[in-house]
């Protein structure tokens, strides 16, 4: 069995739950993102496409309704025993079936939570769960419920983020080995995926992003790869995915020359990211982190040219993306707290000349301050 967890520590996860549960005075929980599923019972798989729910009750029951390709996965990768399959059918409705699991639980008349924030619920099936449920139940949302108990992370979830960030570095490696004047878009990304792989990890929770030329000012990925011409930028996003959980990385590479903007640019980012990591200490919040990013961007003459993030928290994700909320945003009061893990990112984009500059790693929270998790120095890379 594939399980990254022992019994002990999803015991201690689920009693965490339960005791929220019961603190919000809810009777149990419908629980539709995979990252959850995954923190309480080390589901892993990507069913959640489809529907699929996780009922955990007030009283430490649980149980997964889903599809039959996902019942041996659930066998295997999980500590679930109570696993129910919805059939394939002509009309079917699986919140139908929820239904039924639910008045097993005896759920009728009681308060539920559910979550609504969740890819696993589309608005589709959100119809369907509603339709099904009204008048059986009453529906809170709890979206926050199990995402508030990830954000401190064990001593097993550390190990698995450091790995993580060994690996992203082990991807810029390998991709910055292959990157000169004339090399192609599709070799670089093979190269960083292939060392992910070759290290043990998995898939990212969504592409590796890479965009040269004018495309260096692109967040996401963008499909059509590129040769690299003798003068040229490359922007690269990444992240090191070790058992689900990441370690992301992002990083402008200059090739040919390094015209003086790009390094005034380099400069402004870098200062900015360690103004950050210098406010990401147990007690700040997370608006302060983004108000040190906005000082130093702001002073730079870089206001027009940065974004209205600076980060976000890492963890276990599933796709279609690897953030994990909260975002690092003006005002946000999400309080640091010890053993966090973010990542930092200090992306200048300038529309009007069509240059970047994007250096950015993860950190993790210490009782007094951040450490860096990535070994690749912020110097400016010229290829």
């Amino acid at each position: 069995m594939a399980i990254h967890f022992t019994k002990e520590e999803f015991a201690q996860r689920q009693i965490k739950a339960i005791t929220e549960i019961n603190q919000r005075g809810l009777d149990g929980i419908l629980l539709f993102r995979q990252e959850s599923m995954y923190y309480l019972s080390g589901y892993d798989s990507f069913g959640y496409a489809m529907f699929q729910c996780l009922y955990l009750s007030a009283d430490g029951r649980m149980a997964l309704l889903t599809r039959a390709p996902d019942l041996a996965q659930a066998e295997l990768t999980s500590i679930i025993e109570d696993i129910r399959v919805w059939k394939d059918e002509n009309g079917m409705n699986p919140a139908h079936n929820l239904k039924k699991l639910m008045k097993e639980f005896n759920c009728e008349s009681k308060s539920i939570g559910i979550e609504y924030d969740s890819f696993g619920l589309t608005a589709h099936s959100y119809l369907l769960v509603s339709e099904a449920l009204n008048n059986f139940c009453t529906l809170t949302d709890a979206s926050d419920l199990i995402n508030q108990l990830r954000y401190i992370k064990s001593d097993r979830e550390m190990d698995y983020i450091r790995k993580a960030a060994n690996l992203a570095d082990d991807a810029y490696d390998a991709g910055i080995k292959l990157t000169k004047a004339g090399a192609f878009e599709g070799d670089i990304l093979a190269a960083m995926q292939g060392a992910v792989f070759q290290g043990g990890g998995t898939y990212a929770g969504n592409e590796f992003i890479i965009g040269s030329g004018e495309h260096a000012l692109l967040c996401r990925y963008q499909s059509g790869p590129r040769h690299l011409d003798k003068i040229d930028q490359m922007t690269l996003e990444w992240a090191g995915c070790y058992r689900r959980y990441h370690a992301a990385m992002m990083r402008t590479v200059l090739i040919g020359e390094a015209k003086p903007e790009h390094q005034d640019m380099h400069s402004v980012a870098t200062d900015a990211l360690k103004s950050c990591e210098d406010m990401l200490k147990p007690g700040n919040t997370l608006g302060d982190v983004f108000e040190a990013h906005a000082t130093v961007m702001d002073k730079g003459g870089f206001r027009e040219h940065r974004l209205n993030a600076c980060g976000y928290t890492m963890g276990c994700a599933f796709a279609p993306i690897w953030v994990d909320y909260p975002m690092i945003y003006e005002g946000n009061q999400m309080v640091i707290e010890q053993n966090m893990v973010f990542f930092l990112h200090m992306i200048i984009m300038n529309r009007e000349n069509r240059l970047a500059m994007c250096p950015g790693h993860s950190v993790v929270i210490g009782p007094s301050g951040v450490e860096r998790l990535s070994r690749t120095p912020l110097s400016l890379e010229l290829r």
